[in-house]
């Protein structure tokens, strides 16, 4: 039997058709023809001998091959441009001090480090989790190179908007809820200690609704933030990246809590010029958020 050689640049186009949402999105970013980007895909087809795609409504959704395929276009990409990366960057050498917000430091952090580690095995990462304050405030005294953070506005340095992310009430995923608004008590927060952007957007939105409320419970970490909402002591908010399976997002209209709005996140730049190295390590910071959140959530501006 022989093999076939799926081709790549018909798999890149075909991934970032599925991310952006369309293969006329994907032609833009990739300066093709929107009739290009069909070829490459009908190639693929063939390549492959199943369809890939098919029509609903007006847009386009995978069919069960097309997202097997797409699975395996990632990684064989993701190898792809790992070893040309390796093997034009064999000489970077020196050091990066990267920051992120304690959210993504499971969801994200892994992968990235995992991925420029064996890409630039010379170059040597010190990353941090932090709170929002203070990446910005090491951003700003160039203390770290890169943060990813949340947009609470003042911007120290060169940013660069990744997404925007839904605000959420979370609170225990067993037991009754600790809270609702016919019972006439205030409500129980569970809260990072300030300052802290997410708590003083809950407080802010639970005041225009006149809601009543408490600080049922303060940690300095997330990981116990995250405890005291799992054992009933609190409603939290924050976004739907990172919780453990022990608390559960709330719907706002059930619970009688106010509707939230999304909230941006940001990669944050200590100088414009940072570099070959620390532009190679955004670059891959901004794959792994795509791979990471969902399409709906991301600035496709800033991903291409």
């Amino acid at each position: 039997m022989r093999l076939t050689n799926l081709d790549m640049d018909a798999l890149r186009s075909f991934v970032t058709g599925m991310d952006a949402g369309s293969f006329a999105r994907a032609a833009d970013r990739l300066g093709r023809s929107t009739s290009a980007v069909s070829a490459q895909l009908k190639k693929l087809e063939e390549q492959t001998g199943v369809a890939l795609v098919r029509r609903l409504g007006r847009g386009l959704t995978l069919t069960d091959g097309g997202e097997a395929l797409l699975s395996y276009a990632r990684r064989l990409l993701e190898l792809n441009d790992e070893a040309v990366s390796a093997l034009r960057g064999v000489e970077l050498e020196g050091w990066i001090r990267l920051g992120l917000q304690e959210d993504f430091g499971e969801t994200v952090l892994p992968q990235v480090l995992g991925r420029f580690a064996r890409a630039h095995p010379k170059v040597r990462i010190e990353g941090r989790i932090a709170r929002n304050s203070e990446l910005k405030d090491k951003i700003a005294s160039g203390h770290l190179d890169l943060a990813l953070a949340w947009d609470g506005g003042g911007a120290p340095a060169t940013v660069e908007r990744i997404a925007a992310l839904p605000l959420c009430w979370l609170g225990a995923a067993d037991g009754d809820p600790v809270w609702r608004r016919e019972s006439g008590e205030p409500l129980p927060l569970a809260a990072l200690e300030a300052p802290c952007l997410l708590r003083t957007i809950a407080c802010e939105h639970l005041d225009r609704q006149s809601l009543a409320w408490r600080i049922a419970f303060v940690s300095p970490s997330l990981g116990g933030l995250w405890a005291a909402t799992a054992a009933g002591l609190g409603i939290a908010l924050r976004t739907p990246v990172g919780p453990p399976p022990s608390v559960r997002l709330l719907d706002p209209r059930s619970y009688g809590l106010p509707e939230l709005p999304s909230l941006g996140l940001v990669l944050y730049r200590a100088d414009k010029d940072i570099g070959p190295t620390a532009m190679h390590l955004a670059a891959i910071i901004k794959q792994a958020l795509r791979e990471t959140l969902r399409g709906e959530w991301l600035v496709q501006d800033t991903l291409a």
